[in-house]
């Protein structure tokens, strides 16, 4: 298959352009290294640039004859999305509904969609599985809710096939060794806590030890990046077989606690993690836990790298690499 990968020069873009090229895909990536790492690309053909430039769409898409688009090109920061909501509604909304339109004029009519658990907002139940009622509670959720209804306009429109697949914790490092987690700040917990193993952080900041959880500290639903995108291949295949638009949970189903992070990592690396006592953060919910019954069922996906240990343990390879 010849598939474009926007964004592919991210975390979760580089590790799935890897595996496209494994599997014998001529993969494409279109990046505009605002948060992404040229050298992250490992495979295919490169193309500098934004989704936001009409005539460098039209130009790659032209020369391209893609079978699909994967898109992975979002901003992703919450807080950031609160006190600059035009940012995201720029980026994640109207620049990704000109992708689909340059999509459309070109014929290609597969599309698969980094979509986000913010979408569902303050949980009801957990797990969450896809009934659970979609009310995002920041501007980031709600930018990718709006894609995802757009998708199903365009669907039934003009026939353009999607699947939105929301991601809970996207976690660990390329098995191998060859990539890893490198955003600039860094915002998610494993990482985090792993630079202050190696040394590069001076200490980790619990938000809080007074939830209702059995160590009074917040549960989050942790899934291999690797899973993650062999999810985005069964996606595509899905597609490609004649599948109808979808939308899938992504998760490993069972919680682990900040407090389960840090145990982990100290017993995975050997090292003092020193942790600081901090204050809750507003909107941080106790549990956030995916039900993947349905991604399990309809995609036959099976995470290979669901224990804690081992993701944390692909993330320390990468973070000694780091230091």
């Amino acid at each position: 298959m010849n598939i474009l990968v926007v964004g592919g020069a991210g975390y979760i873009g580089s590790h799935m352009v890897k595996r496209l090229g494994q599997l014998a895909c001529r993969v494409t990536t279109l990046d505009n290294l605002s948060a992404g790492h040229r050298d992250a690309v490992l495979c295919g053909e490169f193309v500098q640039g934004d989704m936001a430039d009409l005539s460098l769409l039209n130009h790659v898409f032209a020369q391209g004859r893609f079978d699909a688009v994967m898109h992975f090109a979002s901003f992703i920061q919450v807080g950031e999305s609160v006190v600059e909501p035009a940012k995201y509604y720029q980026n994640n909304v109207v620049n990704t509904l000109q992708l689909l339109e340059v999509m459309r004029a070109h014929g290609v009519k597969r599309f698969i969609f980094s979509s986000t658990a913010a979408t569902f907002g303050e949980p009801q139940y957990v797990p969450i599985d896809e009934a659970h009622p979609r009310q995002p509670i920041n501007p980031y959720g709600r930018s990718k809710q709006m894609v995802e209804q757009v998708l199903a306009d365009y669907d039934q429109a003009y026939g353009l096939k999607s699947v939105c697949l929301r991601y809970f914790n996207a976690a660990g490092a390329d098995p191998e060794g060859q990539l890893g987690e490198r955003h600039d700040p860094e915002t998610h917990l494993v990482p985090l806590v792993l630079q202050t193993a190696s040394g590069r952080r001076s200490h980790i900041s619990v938000f809080g030890r007074d939830y209702d959880t059995p160590d009074g500290t917040c549960i989050r639903d942790y899934i291999h990046i690797a899973d993650l995108c062999e999810a985005h291949w069964l996606a595509l295949q899905h597609l490609s077989h004649g599948g109808d638009s979808d939308a899938f949970n992504l998760g490993n189903g069972s919680g682990f606690s900040v407090q389960q992070v840090i145990e982990t990592a100290r017993q995975v690396t050997g090292r003092t993690i020193t942790v600081q006592e901090a204050q809750r953060r507003a909107g941080d919910p106790a549990r956030l836990v995916a039900d993947a019954t349905r991604a399990r069922q309809v995609l036959g996906w099976q995470p290979q790298y669901a224990d804690l240990a081992v993701i944390i343990a692909h993330a320390w390879r990468w973070e000694c690499t780091r230091t």
